[in-house]
C-alpha cells in the first residue's frame, strides 16, 4: 500500500510502498480515506513534538476511514462501519491498524472531509473552553490564531456557548473567515496593539492561545481580574515565561491543556466531548471549515499550506 513517510527528520515526507498492517487483538484495520493535518505534524517532522516515533513512519494524527478487518477482541465495531480516529501517526496512508477503542463511528450526515477535520480542531476547543476554563454565556472570549484550525472552531463554538467572542488573526483576509464564523471583534495582529484593543472593549475573561510569544504577553496584560488563559500550541516559536506577580495581582489562572493526553489520562472526556459536538453538527450549528483538500500524493504541498500560514481553517488529504 502507500504510504507518506519521515524518512529523515526535518525533510519532506517520501511516497513509500510498504505492506498492509494486519489488525492486532483489540485493533480494527481501516481503508482511510481522508486525513487532517495538523500543526503537530509539522513538529513531528521536526522531531520537536511531545511524541517521537523511531523512524521510518508513517506520518498523520486523525482519520475518516471505514473498518475493513477486526482483530481479536473486538466487539464494538464491524466490517463496513464508518469511524473517526485520533492515532497521532499512520493516518497517511491506504489503510492504518489502530487501537477500536480510539475509534468513534460517524453520523451518516458527516461527510469523509468533514470527519477528517472533526475530532482534533473541534474536540480541542471544546474541551478547553467547557470542560477546563468553564466559559459562561456573556464571558468575553479572546481567540489568538484565530484562523488556524483550532482557533477558527474556537470562535464558533465560543460564540455558540454565549460567549462575546474577540478574535485576532494576521491581515483583513484571515479576519473575515474569523467574522464569518462568528467573531464579534476583530484584531489584525500586523497593525492592532492587541492589548489596547481588547481593554477598550472591556478586557478578556478567557484567552485561546495556539500562539504564545508576544501574544500571550499582550493577552495576559489585557486580562480581567479571575480571567482564565490555557496556552495549548506554541506556533509563534517562542514558549512564553509567566510573570507569577501578574497572575497573583489579578487572581488569573492559567490552565494546562494536551488534548491529546486525554486518551490516556481520561478518554471518556473525549469521548462526551464528542457525542456532545456530534449532535451540534447533525443540528447544523457547527460545520468544519476546510480550506484546502489534496491529494495523498501532494501531502508535502499540503503541509506547505500550514507551514507559511497560506491555509484558514482545516488542510485535509484524500487518500482514496
Amino acid at each position: 500500500m502507500r504510504a507518506m513517510q519521515v524518512t529523515e527528520l526535518g525533510q519532506p515526507l517520501s511516497l513509500q510502498d510498504i505492506p498492509k498492517p494486519p489488525p492486532a487483538a483489540g485493533q480494527v484495520q481501516v481503508k482511510v480515506h481522508t486525513c487532517g493535518l495538523n500543526f503537530g505534524d509539522l513538529l513531528i517532522i521536526k522531531g520537536t513534538y511531545q511524541e517521537k516515533p523511531e523512524l521510518p513512519f508513517t506520518l498523520g494524527m486523525e482519520l475518516c476511514g471505514t473498518v475493513t478487518e477486526v482483530g481479536e477482541g473486538v466487539t464494538d465495531l464491524r466490517v463496513g462501519q464508518r469511524i473517526a480516529a485520533y492515532c497521532g501517526f499512520n493516518a497517511l496512508a491506504d489503510f492504518a491498524a489502530i487501537p477500536a477503542n480510539i475509534c468513534v463511528p460517524i453520523p451518516d450526515e458527516m461527510t469523509d472531509e468533514d470527519a477528517a477535520a472533526f475530532l482534533i480542531a473541534y474536540g480541542t476547543s471544546h474541551v478547553a473552553l467547557d470542560y477546563k476554563a468553564h466559559l459562561q454565556p456573556g464571558e468575553r472570549l479572546l481567540v489568538l490564531g484565530a484562523s488556524g484550525g483550532v482557533g477558527l472552531t474556537a470562535v464558533e463554538l465560543g460564540k455558540l456557548m454565549g460567549a462575546e467572542v474577540i478574535a485576532v488573526a494576521r491581515g483583513e483576509d484571515k479576519l473575515a473567515v474569523a467574522k464569518s464564523m462568528g467573531a464579534d471583534h476583530l484584531i489584525n495582529s500586523e497593525t492592532d496593539d492587541i492589548r489596547e484593543v481588547v481593554k477598550s472593549l472591556g478586557g478578556a475573561d478567557v484567552v485561546y492561545d495556539p500562539i504564545g510569544g508576544d501574544q500571550f504577553k499582550a493577552a495576559l496584560r489585557a486580562c480581567n481580574p479571575e480571567a482564565r488563559l490555557i496556552p495549548l500550541g506554541f506556533a509563534s516559536g517562542e514558549v512564553p515565561q509567566i510573570p507569577a506577580n501578574h497572575l497573583l495581582v489579578k487572581n488569573l489562572t492559567v490552565i494546562g491543556f494536551y488534548w491529546g493526553g486525554y486518551t490516556r489520562v481520561n478518554p471518556k472526556v473525549l469521548t462526551d466531548s464528542f457525542a456532545e459536538l456530534t449532535r451540534w453538527y447533525v443540528a447544523g450549528k457547527i460545520k468544519p471549515h476546510v480550506s484546502n483538500v489534496l491529494p495523498l500524493e501532494q501531502s508535502n504541498e499540503a503541509l506547505d499550506l500550514l507551514k507559511t500560514r497560506k491555509a484558514t481553517g482545516k488542510v485535509v488529504v484524500r487518500v482514496d
